[in-house]
């Protein structure tokens, strides 16, 4: 499943993990918040869209191994009007 950054840029959704358009394994979801692999918050999903909230910033997440994926080729989309910050998921 196709999901984007609050800005707009894409990343792909794979089970429970989340992986930026080079591939790199980002973040894995538990419930509606997905966390990096060191276990720190990265963001909340909002419909399409992850959104990083300070008001979620404070839960802390299972720590996991990274597992790789192949990039993928997709465009931008237009920003969203959401509460909440662009989270820190790698390009």
């Amino acid at each position: 499943m196709d999901l984007y950054t609050k800005e707009g840029r894409p990343f792909h959704q794979d089970g429970d993990d989340l992986f930026s358009r080079s591939g790199t394994h980002a973040a894995r979801l538990r419930g509606k918040k997905a966390y990096h692999p060191d276990g720190q918050y990265v963001g909340t999903l909002v419909g399409n869209r992850l959104v990083y909230r300070t008001t979620d910033s404070a839960s802390l997440g299972p720590v996991f191994a990274t597992r790789l994926r192949a990039g993928t080729a997709s465009a931008d989309a237009v920003g969203a009007a959401v509460l909440g910050d662009e989270p820190p998921i790698p390009d």
